[in-house]
């Protein structure tokens, strides 16, 4: 088959790059408004959907996913005074459905359960559209389980607005907040705290920065909320905030774009009435008494409780419980006395098991390890004296966790390869911990039949790259391969569960999660080995699992497949443009591509601290090295694999002139026809992947694995 291409306008577009020229031909592409850029993915899509609606395995994959995916789903619940919270989904609804029990100040007599015949429907976001493309994002229920704080965002954006709904009425109030995207909320007094952006245009791409901290009474408008905290002297950084649990300090997180290493601030709230405004509002003046305990760009400093010093021997003040990894890149735990902000007393020290999180849960210190990239949880006393370890039902993941320090109990989220999300209760009367469950789901693949092992590949430098190799025991080895991996921003690729890669695997299909550079599987070190300068490390880290997988039989060349998104699909263009020759196909999901302009849109700035500036002479030489559009060579693409790169149209995170460029610049050095398919899918009225209808996710699934599975062919 020969797949001819729309003929996409050159420009003559080009930039000096301290002294470089560099040509940037397809330009107009930034313009998402554009009537040359809105052609251009039609004429994208008339190529691709055709193709892909048509593979012979596309129907098949679809329905059995379908199946897969229908069923039951119940989340961790949120428990205040006497209200629980949760969610549901019966399989296949497009967004889960909010379920509430209990009443406010009525007491309990047993912990609320995951039965949903004692309890009603508080939110239903599938009924705010007809395409199930909107989604609940942000919730957080107020300390007397009355008010119900929740974000929207529409077709996948990362703009977001708030609204509040009681609890006994299932009524919305009249407050509505936006301007929001990365927000966060914190009850206190008579409303909460959470973080905004200045009002901008919903349609602009440039990037976005001033997020601060105001005040929001319920049942006041928006304009009346007061400013608590803005950094005039630097308006890049953005804020997690965070009210103590004896309610006596605001924390404040603060991180430059996306590195960890943070900053922290916080206010005493004692004496600070918040109550008392008149009719005309607040003054324009931020709150003073700010503090500065952590400096932005040390290290990784996350407060997890405020002790007063009742609890903590040490202690002859109030002190903040920190999880850094300050001189420990593995993590530990410290303690930050208030009065004596330069000293760290030694909690719970590090280990070569990295600490993932910390939380303050059921009056104790719950740690998260990583051990071969899979969780282990241990609770300790304040002053760092163990209580005992947490029992998982296997090797998985903790993917989420819902508690107070003041509660008796507190609840996970867990999942693996083989087994849905389970959601875990801990109760703690017994001292050390009791684990039950609170809803689960029957896995619908025995799973016995999964043999999920570890195996380490060597890279370039001789490190040891783990990564999770799962197969049914039926499926005969060399077999088609779908090699997964995201190697950036401290993320961690620990096992979770896939319905569609369950299809995969029952077509006879190996799944391999890799644990590349630029994640802390093995801690920060890891990190900074896979970051900025050495980022280079990562594509070859793949690489090296890649041929790993060759040598040993699992697969071969032509079976081998790649998939990444958003870094992880900088992470597969910029892989197979070095070793075309390595794969059979490769699948870049919302992938960053153009890596000299890409901080100039929308959240792009927040990733200079993870891959430089081109703007920095020494950045942009080791940006042009690996940048994916820039490094496909005249001819080449003719030997490429098969190649499929998805974008969204409401991508505003990693907005889709990425893919729509790469996709052009292959294209064009292909002269027009290949082949083999050179393709880019872009969805409508869905973005980065945020609150994706399932009905979408299944869809794109099947074209994925479809495509996948149709170019995936033993070597002749």
């Amino acid at each position: 088959m020969v797949f001819n291409y729309p003929d996409a306008r050159r420009d003559d577009v080009s930039d000096d790059y301290h002294g470089r020229v560099v040509t940037d031909p397809y330009r107009w592409l930034e313009d998402p408004e554009s009537d040359e850029t809105k052609a251009f993915v039609e004429a994208q899509n008339a190529i691709t959907m055709p193709y892909l609606e048509a593979l012979p395995d596309r129907e098949r994959l679809q329905k059995r996913m379908t199946e897969l995916w229908d069923t039951p789903r119940t989340g961790i619940p949120t428990v205040r005074n006497g209200v629980a919270i949760w969610t549901y989904n019966d399989g296949l609804q497009d967004q889960s459905i909010y379920y509430r029990s209990g009443s406010p100040g009525v007491e309990r007599t047993n912990p609320p359960t995951g039965d949903r015949s004692n309890a009603s429907v508080l939110l239903d976001p599938n009924t705010m559209s007809d395409d199930g493309a909107v989604a609940v994002v942000v919730t957080s229920l107020s300390p007397d389980g009355r008010l119900f704080a929740y974000t929207v965002s529409e077709a996948g954006s990362d703009r977001q607005v708030l609204r509040i709904r009681a609890t006994e009425t299932g009524a919305d109030l009249d407050d509505e907040l936006r301007h929001l995207r990365f927000t966060s909320v914190a009850w206190f007094g008579d409303g909460f705290f959470y973080t905004r952006f200045p009002e901008s245009d919903p349609a602009s791409t440039e990037p976005v920065r001033d997020q601060q901290v105001y005040y929001h009474r319920i049942g006041r408008p928006q304009d009346d909320d007061q400013l608590i905290y803005r950094n005039v002297d630097n308006p890049d950084p953005v804020y997690g905030a965070f009210v103590t649990h004896d309610d006596r300090y605001l924390v404040l997180h603060e991180y430059l774009g996306t590195s960890r290493h943070n900053g922290v601030l916080y206010l005493d709230l004692t004496g600070l009435d918040l109550a008392d405004q008149d009719e005309a509002g607040w003054d324009e003046a931020a709150v003073d008494g700010w503090v500065r305990l952590v400096d932005q760009g040390v290290a990784t400093h996350n407060v997890v409780i405020h002790d007063a010093g009742q609890l903590l021997a040490a202690s002859d003040g109030p002190m903040f419980i920190v999880h850094t990894d300050h001189h420990a890149p593995n993590g530990t735990v410290i303690g930050i006395p208030l009065n004596r902000p330069d000293e760290r007393i030694d909690i719970i020290s590090e280990t070569t098991e990295p600490i993932e999180w910390v939380a303050g849960l059921a009056g104790s210190l719950v740690v998260c390890r990583l051990v071969e990239a899979s969780n282990d949880l241990h609770r300790y006393q304040n002053d760092g004296t163990p209580i005992g370890s947490l029992e998982l039902p296997g090797l998985g993941t903790v993917v989420g966790a819902s508690g107070r320090f003041v509660d008796p109990d507190f609840y996970l989220d867990y999942q693996s390869f083989a087994e849905p999300p389970t959601a875990l209760r801990c109760q703690t009367e017994n001292g050390e911990g009791q684990v039950s469950v609170f809803a689960r789901t029957e896995p619908p693949i025995d799973p016995s039949r999964f043999v999920v092992e570890r195996r380490h590949a060597t890279s370039t430098d001789g490190a040891s790259v783990g990564m999770f190799v799962i197969r049914l025991t039926e499926t005969t080895l060399p077999a088609p391969v779908e090699l997964y991996g995201y190697g950036g921003f401290s993320i961690n690729l620990t096992p979770t569960y896939s319905p569609a890669r369950l299809a995969f695997l029952e077509t006879g299909g190996v799944v391999v999660v890799a644990n590349l550079r630029g994640g802390t599987e093995q801690g920060e070190d890891w990190h900074r080995q896979g970051m900025l300068a050495n980022k280079q490390q990562v594509f070859d880290d793949l690489i090296a699992c890649g041929q790993h997988l060759i040598d040993t039989g699992v697969t071969t060349a032509g079976q081998l497949g790649i998939r990444g998104g958003s870094n992880g699909g900088l992470l597969t263009a910029a892989t197979v443009v070095q070793r075309p020759d390595l794969f059979g196909a490769v699948v870049s999901q919302v992938p960053v591509t153009d890596m000299l302009r890409y901080q100039m849109f929308t959240a792009g700035r927040y990733w200079t601290v993870e891959y430089g500036d081109s703007a920095d002479p020494e950045a942009f030489e080791y940006l042009m090295e690996y940048s994916p559009l820039h490094n496909v060579a005249d001819g080449a693409p003719a030997d490429y694999p098969a190649m499929l790169i998805t974008t969204a149209e409401s991508d505003d995170r990693v907005v889709p002139m990425h893919s729509h460029k790469l996709a052009a610049e292959l294209q064009h050095r292909a002269g027009g026809s290949s082949e083999r398919p050179l393709l880019e899918r872009v969805e409508t009225r869905a973005g980065h992947g945020l609150g994706k209808p399932t009905s979408k996710l299944i869809e794109e699934a099947a074209d994925i694995y479809a495509f996948l599975l149709a170019n995936l062919r033993p070597n002749p």
